[in-house]
């Protein structure tokens, strides 16, 4: 029964998205936007600070801990 339910969703968005003309395009323009936005947003704006700042993993975490068990902003 699940398996059968299973096709037959499959087989829904299938045979959708095969006879789709306008709705492709639109898809493949979602696709870049969500890859800009996820890639090179984050890349030019969020920068690896702990591993530009930090050579080891101890350090790294001896830093986290630090900033998380201070009070910040007093």
């Amino acid at each position: 029964m699940l398996k059968k339910t299973l096709w037959w969703i499959f087989d829904l968005y299938y045979d959708g998205f095969k006879n789709m003309r306008i709705g492709k395009k639109l898809w493949i323009l979602i696709l870049v936007k969500v890859f800009v936005m996820f890639v090179i947003v984050k890349w030019l704006f969020f920068p690896d600070i702990l591993q530009k700042n930090f050579s080891n993993d101890t350090q790294r975490s001896d830093y986290i801990l630090n900033q998380l068990t201070t009070q910040q902003g007093k």
